[in-house]
């Protein structure tokens, strides 16, 4: 069993994440303590919960200490299981963190398995429904992985409701992947949506956006869009095309923040990966760890910002598998990370 005290690095819930799926990947036991302990309210919450549950049950596992604010942990996996899923986290705690929790996992637990989520899909501190449609399952299908998604219903904080589903194939052999030099920005393409509110929000934060990128000398097109949700929300979800590469960059609405406000996060965001000339953007390369782990070869990327979340899951990867795994540049600034080939378990 793996002893890991997870009030390292950063601290957070990407910790328990990253550690549950390592452990159903590796047949590996796992015993974490002082879970999210640097976090204003540290302990499992109801997502965190959630994810747990949904990690024994594609692995059969046996857990103990799942239980509210528990910051102590065991988990015991068998191999994962692929099947119809159906998990509901029963607040606006985030669809797309559990997702990436199990989806590694069910890719390589050898069939197709349909797996429906329901919670937030657009809610602070986790990345949003597009990020993942766009940008973490195309580059991860550039590795081998194949996973399909799509959005039947938006959540938003506080009441969630979003429901997001998952198709899950066998992984191919996967491939490293160089990911080093985005090339020549050609476009950027969006969406400015709202759910319950008058649409002339999201025309808002699309004129603002448009004016933001136009020093970027490149077609900028964003469609304006209602979507279904329980409850009222609003958010702009951006990507830029390069040559080579691809990155995904959005921000949220909230009670009092003017549209505006909203466009000029997810611009900000944008024009500073741009800037960075990475081919990654800093949310994408921490999540890339683990999957390349399993890679059978080196893969290198350039990232916009080491940032802390990078370097803590490179560590939890370090814990479970021989993988050698190099961050060259300072924190908060644009770096290289290098993956090595399939490790050994």
């Amino acid at each position: 069993m793996i002893d890991l005290d997870a009030s390292f690095g950063e601290g957070g819930g990407q910790i328990l994440r990253t550690a549950l799926a390592l452990s159903i990947l590796t047949g590996q036991p796992v015993h974490l303590t002082h879970i999210r302990a640097k976090r204003a309210k540290p302990g499992l919450k109801p997502q965190h919960l959630t994810a747990v549950r949904a990690a024994a049950e594609i692995s059969r596992a046996q857990v103990e200490g799942a239980e509210k604010d528990s910051q102590e942990l065991t988990f015991a996996p068998q191999s994962p299981v692929p099947g119809n899923y159906r998990f509901d986290i029963g607040t606006a705690g985030s669809t797309t963190l559990l997702l990436q929790t199990i989806l590694i996992p069910l890719s390589l637990a050898g069939g197709t398995s349909e797996i429906t989520v329901t919670g937030g899909t657009h809610v602070p501190w986790s990345p949003c429904y597009h990020f993942l449609e766009w940008q973490w399952a195309p580059v991860l299908k550039a590795a081998g992985y194949r996973i399909e998604l799509s959005l039947d219903r938006a959540g938003f904080y506080p009441k969630g409701g979003g429901i997001v589903r998952a198709r899950v194939e066998p992984a191919q052999v996967m491939a490293p992947l160089q990911l080093t030099n985005p090339g020549k920005l050609r476009r950027v393409r969006g969406v400015s949506a709202v759910a319950k509110l008058d649409l002339s929000i999201a025309e808002r934060q699309r004129h603002q956006v448009q004016m933001r990128l136009a020093r970027l000398g490149v077609p900028v097109k964003i469609e304006c869009a209602a979507v279904d949700a329980i409850s009222p929300g609003t958010f702009i979800a951006l990507k830029a095309e390069h040559e080579y590469a691809s990155t995904t960059h959005s921000a949220l609405g909230a009670i009092g923040k003017r549209a505006e406000r909203v466009a000029d996060e997810a611009a900000d965001d944008l024009l500073k990966c741009v800037e960075s000339g990475a081919a990654v953007d800093a949310h994408l390369a921490d999540q890339l760890i683990l999957p390349l782990a399993f890679a059978r070869g080196r893969s290198e990327f350039t990232s916009a910002s080491i940032t802390p979340h990078l370097m803590t899951n490179a560590e939890v990867v370090r814990r479970f598998l021989r993988a050698e795994i190099e961050v060259d540049g300072a924190e908060g600034s644009p770096g290289r990370v290098t993956v090595g080939g399939h490790p050994s378990r």
